[in-house]
């Protein structure tokens, strides 16, 4: 009996590729075993997919989920110190209505 062979989705394939470009220390042979899938499967879909993978590991403002991150923290940050002022606003009126 042949064995049927297996269609992987695009989307499979490019987040294969991201995970093999994000692997650390981890070998190519542990990123296919990780998978379930030949080593030589992931080398065809880099040389395919390796730009759009790369391209899909930015969001829509072109950044890296780095940048993403270090600007979701400044932005955390600026909204803190916003709470503080109102905070404090907010007893400096009540002190006077009172």
């Amino acid at each position: 009996m042949a064995k049927r062979r297996r269609k992987y989705t695009t989307e499979f394939k490019l987040e294969a590729v991201k995970l093999l470009l994000n692997r650390g220390d981890r070998t190519i042979a542990d990123v296919a075993q990780g998978l379930g899938v030949a080593e030589n499967l992931l080398h065809s879909w880099k040389k395919k997919y390796g730009t759009d993978a790369a391209a899909a590991d930015t969001n829509g403002r072109g950044e890296t989920s780095d940048e993403e991150l270090k600007r979701l923290r400044r932005e955390v940050a600026q909204l803190r110190r916003d709470r503080e002022v109102l905070l404090k606003s907010i007893t400096v009126f009540a002190k006077d209505r009172t």
